[in-house]
């Protein structure tokens, strides 16, 4: 039987609109999950977060809008005292305050910052000076650090002392009196290990990091291929700044694969619903303009075979076969290279055989609707459009042979195009949907008017 995640939305909501007295209403509330309790924020009334912020402590409140959306958090510290505001962003993951106030405006945002500990104030001013599409903007000060010549009684005293403030201790990160990063200790190791033992025997040295200056989309696909809870973040000269967490690093790729998602959709950026009509406009129309200018050369290209569309009309009837079909074929294609791209290790030899590949599915798949297609279609002008058999399976003939090479081009444009860009070090994505279809159409329209031209009007003299 499937399993089905428990909705506590409206168990909650009952529980801050009932009468019961702030002692217990704040003990009820503290049984739930801070996930769910952040769900249930924006079905409030302003009164009844008022109310809810009273009766929560500060502890709490942090954890629930680290759950909470940046946007969603931003308007509710403008519904609070804001001593009560800095007191709660004091208390939170400094990954997660630094976009949040990010979402404020400039004077607010100053306020809050003068208010925030002078340790947290020192972190998120850290943090925000990394750009914000390099790793070390996304990363968290949350973690457990100890010199490296401790002894095992000494290391687990600090990690009592630091516990108090950082929750991720399940890996320990060393550091030398330089405080230049040395190695990792899994937590379970210095449980176990013997008081009076030094660190070196438990510390992996090997252990992966980035810097906090790489770009974010540089580093994802390293990141991805390690299963720890946390990696390390240095500067250049190789200090331990912070960590960016197995969450920061499911927003990363989640982040990622929103902005492929919409630059194959052929836009520049994510667009989101509240976003306003002008930015979801500047967005769209660079691609937009490109396509625009493609679109043009296609429609002049089939001006050229104007000769061809006067002879032959019914050639017009099955243009938009051969161009749906080619434009279907590009995107699947190009759909899969982006899947296989997604590989960094991958060798010049093995790009090759990917061409090759969707070559021969493109030709295959080709050659089957290509014979589907002469039998049909010459059926169909034979029957209906009171033809002779010569000239109706001529021209489906034509089609059908239209058809195949249409499919075998577009499937290798499809796969060439992302992998010119990421020779080029440009995101294989840009390859967007819109432009492979374009370029597709450019190239069934030739394929098909340039077949139709020599093989019916040229060689075989059909007209009519």
């Amino acid at each position: 039987m499937e399993k089905r995640v428990q909705d506590y939305t409206q168990e909650i909501l009952d529980t801050i609109r009932s009468n019961s007295s702030p002692a217990v209403m704040g003990s009820r509330l503290e049984d739930y999950h801070e996930n769910d309790l952040a769900d249930v924020l924006p079905l409030l009334t302003v009164p009844e977060r008022c109310k809810l912020y009273r009766i929560l402590d500060t502890d709490m409140l942090s954890d629930i809008f680290e759950y909470a959306e940046s946007d969603n958090v931003a308007e509710y510290l403008e519904e609070m005292d804001v001593k009560k505001a800095a007191s709660i962003l004091s208390k939170m993951e400094t990954d997660a305050l630094a976009e949040v106030l990010q979402k404020l405006d400039k004077a607010k945002k100053k306020l809050l910052i003068e208010l925030l500990d002078p340790e947290v104030r020192h972190d998120i001013e850290m943090i925000a000076s990394f750009d914000e599409d390099e790793i070390g903007s996304r990363m968290t000060t949350n973690c457990i650090i100890i010199r490296e010549d401790l002894n095992v009684k000494q290391a687990m005293s600090s990690l009592i002392d630091q516990a108090a403030k950082n929750d991720n201790i399940s890996t320990i990160f060393v550091v030398n009196a330089q405080q230049k990063f040395y190695g990792a200790i899994d937590l379970k190791n210095l449980i176990i290990a013997r008081r009076d033992e030094t660190l070196e025997d438990l510390t992996v040295t090997s252990y992966p990091y980035v810097y906090a200056e790489e770009p974010i989309n540089e580093c994802i696909e390293e990141l991805k291929d390690y299963s720890e809870d946390s990696i390390p973040v240095l500067d250049n000269d190789n200090r331990l700044l912070g960590v960016i967490t197995s969450s920061n690093i499911i927003d990363l790729v989640d982040d990622e694969m929103g902005e492929d998602y919409a630059m194959f959709a052929g836009l520049t950026a994510e667009e989101d619903l509240k976003e306003p009509l002008k930015d979801s406009m500047k967005k769209r129309l660079p691609w937009l303009i490109i396509l625009l200018g493609l679109g043009m050369l296609v429609s002049s290209v089939v001006g050229i075979f104007e000769q061809v569309v006067t002879t032959l009309p019914i050639i017009m009837t099955f243009q938009s076969l051969i161009l749906d079909m080619a434009g279907n074929v590009g995107t699947q294609s190009l759909a899969v290279t982006i899947r296989v791209l997604m590989d960094e290790s991958l060798t010049g030899k093995q790009k090759l055989q990917l061409v090759f590949k969707e070559m021969r599915i493109g030709f295959c798949n080709g050659l089957l609707l290509g014979v589907l297609s002469f039998a049909v279609i010459g059926l169909f002008i034979f029957l209906f459009k009171g033809k002779t058999m010569m000239f109706a399976f001529s021209v489906s003939a034509c089609i059908g042979i239209a058809l195949l090479l249409a499919m075998l081009i577009s499937s290798a444009v499809g796969t060439c195009i992302p992998l010119f860009f990421k020779k080029i070090h440009i995101d294989p994505a840009v390859a967007s949907g819109p432009l492979i279809t374009t370029v597709n159409d450019l190239v069934a329209v030739v394929t098909f008017y340039g077949l139709s031209w020599l093989f019916l009007i040229e060689m075989l003299h059909l007209a009519g």
